[in-house]
């Protein structure tokens, strides 16, 4: 599975799974995928920072958005390697 990033353009993965990490478009700071969960028709992604303090960093919850092409978390981009 792989998702490209050009010029800004976003293009969608088939589907969100845990362990993925995706990076925050805004800070650049890469988020590691903890639980996918849907609510009546709503699915969302809860992602956490992926770095050492982790377990003590406050959680984001997300919004999938879904399209023709697959799905995305609005403000974040797929990216299969981390910052580490």
């Amino acid at each position: 599975m792989s998702s490209l990033r050009t010029k800004g353009e976003t293009v969608a993965v088939k589907t969100i799974k845990l362990g993925q990490v995706w990076r925050q478009d805004t800070t650049g700071q890469d988020h590691l995928v903890t639980k996918v969960y849907s609510e009546v028709f709503t699915q969302y992604a809860v992602l956490r920072p992926a770095e050492v303090t982790a377990p003590d960093a406050p959680v984001v919850k997300v919004k999938v958005a879904k399209s023709a092409e697959g799905v995305t978390l609005p403000g974040f981009s797929f990216t299969q390697e981390g910052a580490f």
